[in-house]
């Protein structure tokens, strides 16, 4: 698998994944055009995507998607209710209703419930020929039954959205504060540090920092804590990058 995060962060979330038989985009947040002129950056055309995969409604994660499937008429992958939620795409034709494990050629995915304030939250696990990359963003907690599925992976796409001290010290207004510290929020730099600590293992090759605040966080706090942590427990692990807001990453094979 060939891994490239396009976009990532409250401005708008979009991964791209390919193996030999499928070309994939897990959500499509920001705009279309944006989406378009990324594809075509590393030589991919938007028409060659077989599938926009949905992990849940809020539109940080769905924005471009009404006007791309107009252009491209990609299938859309989601869930039964977040259909009921996504009115854009009510009357569109090419949708594939998933509810926990997907078959699509040589990949296989399973999907896992996240804990975020949207209609059935979603996270995955993405396997082809014996490699997986594991996909988590937009959730307050990992639920404890999840962590063997989780384990030693080759790839953690994997959410660290805020610093906390920036977090309770900043500009947010208070409700807004409660809400992304809270159990249907998101993941801080410390609980992502942690979670991955307890997960990654001989197998991991990469891990890529995800949906980081631009208010509440930076690259170097991110990195500073997955550091200190790391350290805390003896892991001896350094392929650990950041996902931007506007500019791709490279590569992840």
């Amino acid at each position: 698998m060939q891994v490239v995060v396009l976009a990532s962060g409250s401005e708008g979330n979009a991964t791209y994944i390919e193996t030999k038989e499928i070309k994939l985009l897990i959500d499509l947040g920001r705009n279309a055009k944006y989406i378009k002129e990324k594809l075509e950056s590393i030589h991919v055309s938007p028409e060659e995507i077989d599938y926009i995969l949905i992990s849940h409604t809020h539109k940080d994660h769905t924005s471009a998607l009404k006007t791309f499937v107009s252009r491209y008429k990609t299938t859309v992958l989601l869930s039964q209710k977040m259909f009921y939620e996504l009115e854009d795409i009510k009357e569109y034709d090419n949708i594939m209703i998933y509810e926990e494990d997907i078959y699509l050629k040589d990949i296989k995915i399973k999907s896992i419930k996240s804990s975020h304030d949207a209609p059935d939250a979603r996270n995955f696990i993405l396997e082809n020929k014996g490699q997986s990359v594991v996909y988590v963003t937009d959730t307050g907690y990992i639920n404890r039954k999840y962590f063997e599925l989780l384990k030693d992976k080759e790839i953690y796409l994997f959410e660290s959205n805020h610093d906390i001290e920036m977090l309770l010290n900043g500009p947010y207004p208070k409700w807004l504060k409660k809400r992304v510290v809270g159990s249907c929020g998101h993941l801080s730099n410390k609980d992502s540090s942690f979670y991955l600590s307890k997960l990654i293992g001989p197998h991991t090759q990469k891990i890529v920092l995800m949906h980081l605040s631009h208010i509440n966080n930076t690259k170097e706090k991110a990195l500073e804590m997955i550091k200190e942590t790391f350290e805390e427990y003896e892991i001896d692990f350094k392929e650990i990058i950041c996902a931007n807001r506007s500019e791709i990453t490279k590569v992840v094979s």
